[in-house]
């Protein structure tokens, strides 16, 4: 990098207000955690669901069962894709077709014990991953819970902008939220 380079990245870095800055130390330390939560697991040495598969099952383990529609419009991307997904995961018996409970035309998907089971022993793992990050930090439990506080927090601000709220329930914090709309009432209660 040349002089001039330099005096003209330093003169954006004053101009750069308060909020400017911390939206990009936001950004950078964000873009770490993922990276880090990600190395932290290893090499998905004891996982064998894919990720799509983790977080599908993690969406319908919370919920009540949703068509291929439903479940696009909660993850935002096309029904081809989550077709695609949920084909492989019918295939592999992770999760199952239903009747719609309600009467509806379209037909339901659900997690079988076995895409249960399969979930609660990669969650396992990446709870042991979680566990070292947290470790590694030198962390009290109080800010454990605040962070997850702030977290939880964040999350919900991202849901409500997109519309899509997911259920907490069972972990320690219950939005109240209607799975499938992504509609319903959101209170954080901290264990």
């Amino acid at each position: 990098m040349r002089d001039g380079e330099r005096e003209s990245t330093a003169g954006q870095d004053q101009d750069m207000s308060e909020q400017e800055r911390r939206l990009s130390d936001l950004e950078r330390e964000l873009t770490l955690l993922s990276r880090h939560f990600v190395a932290s697991r290893g090499p998905r040495i004891g996982q064998s669901l894919e990720r799509s598969a983790y977080v599908l099952l993690t969406r319908l383990e919370t919920g009540e069962p949703l068509t291929l529609k439903e479940l696009a419009h909660t993850f935002q991307v096309d029904v081809s894709t989550i077709n695609r997904q949920v084909s492989a995961m019918l295939r592999n018996g992770l999760v199952e077709r239903i009747f719609d409970p309600d009467g509806g035309m379209a037909r339901k998907f659900r997690p079988t014990a076995l895409g249960l089971e399969r979930l609660q022993a990669d969650r396992a793992v990446s709870r042991a991953g979680t566990a070292r990050l947290v470790e590694a930090s030198g962390w009290a439990g109080g800010q454990t819970q605040q962070f997850l506080d702030l977290l939880i927090e964040l999350n919900q601000g991202v849901e409500h902008l997109e519309g899509l709220a997911w259920s907490r329930t069972g972990t320690g914090t219950d939005t109240g939220a209607d799975t499938a709309t992504g509609t319903g009432t959101q209170s954080s209660t901290s264990k």
